[in-house]
């Protein structure tokens, strides 16, 4: 590209972002043209960053946050800006596409991020909104099941009539299990949500490791653990399933809403009735490595899952 102009300076429009460019001057009068000057290395800032807000996680204490670059080229850095509500913001700067930022429970933030190269920072991507009131996760849709579809918000799981064999299952699916996953923030802490389910489905949730064994029912190994439910003619069955084996247990009142609670610390999973506020049973392990949330449907039907809600205060007694 080559301007022709009368002045001492020029805007040179039209670059692509996070691109380096050469440029250099010559100077001309009625006997020619001047030797070209020094060349000048100039890097255009960087195109903003789109935040993933469909990939992004919450809890009370931490927020992790994804975003794609935007740029073709690399840049050198991001730079995650943070403000709550009412007070003035914090930066960080981190050098791959997502953070793990720790926050304050039961506040709201704005969160927005910048990508960085030696030519300087990019604008501000468009901002998202994190409430830390309770742990918040989407269903991750490339690890369902081809049985299952997602509603357009993301939380609630249906199962068609269509079998198919176990073949056609994707491979970062639990393969026997019609399922799907949660994505859960890694944060050692308190987690809970709840789960709307109907009598006439059968179902599993509960949490599992991310290495889980593909060739297995969710509770049918040692990185697994999940309420079943199972429908027989004379009643309605729930097992707690780890490893395989379940204590026997009778719930006499159906849960149409059940509470999950996930304790790191302490080593808990815990299944209640909301609407009772009844305990159904608590699981206690040494969870070695973090844990998504699990869904498995069995017959057709639907589950639909709520989060961000602050844990009832009988959950982590």
């Amino acid at each position: 590209m080559m301007d022709s102009i009368n002045e001492t300076h020029c805007t040179v429009a039209d670059l692509l972002p996070n691109a380096q460019y050469e440029l250099w001057v010559t100077a001309t009068n009625t006997t020619g043209i001047s030797p070209a000057s020094e060349k000048a290395l100039y890097m255009t800032v960087p195109s903003p960053p789109v935040i993933k807000q469909r990939e992004c996680s919450s809890c009370p204490e931490a927020a992790l946050i994804r975003w794609e670059s935007g740029n073709t080229n690399p840049v050198d850095s991001y730079t995650v800006e943070l403000r709550e509500m009412g007070a003035d913001g914090t930066e960080s700067t981190v050098p791959t596409c997502q953070c793990l930022i720790q926050l304050q429970p039961g506040q709201r933030y704005l969160i927005s991020v910048r990508a960085v190269n030696i030519g300087g920072p990019s604008d501000r991507s468009e901002p998202i909104s994190i409430t830390t009131t309770g742990t918040f996760f989407y269903l991750l849709e490339d690890t369902a099941h081809p049985c299952l579809s997602i509603s357009e918000d993301g939380f609630t799981i249906f199962y068609g009539d269509e079998e198919l064999p176990i073949s056609m299952f994707k491979c970062q699916c639990l393969y026997r299990c019609v399922a799907v996953l949660g994505d859960l923030i890694p944060v050692r802490g308190r987690h809970y949500w709840e789960v709307e389910v109907d009598d006439g489905t059968e179902f599993r949730i509960g949490v599992a490791y991310e290495d889980t064994e593909r060739n297995s029912y969710l509770g049918a190994n040692s990185t697994s653990w999940c309420m079943r439910h199972i429908l027989s003619p004379s009643r309605h069955k729930y097992e707690f399933l780890h490893n395989g084996w379940s204590p026997d247990l009778r719930i006499t009142v159906n849960p149409v809403r059940i509470g999950v609670a996930l304790d790191y610390d302490r080593g808990t999973l815990s299944f209640f009735n909301v609407n009772l506020e009844q305990h159904l049973h608590t699981f206690h392990c040494h969870f070695q490595n973090y844990v998504h949330p699990c869904f498995s449907l069995d017959n057709p039907g639907a589950l639909t899952v709520h989060n961000s809600i602050e844990a009832p205060e009988y959950t982590f007694i």
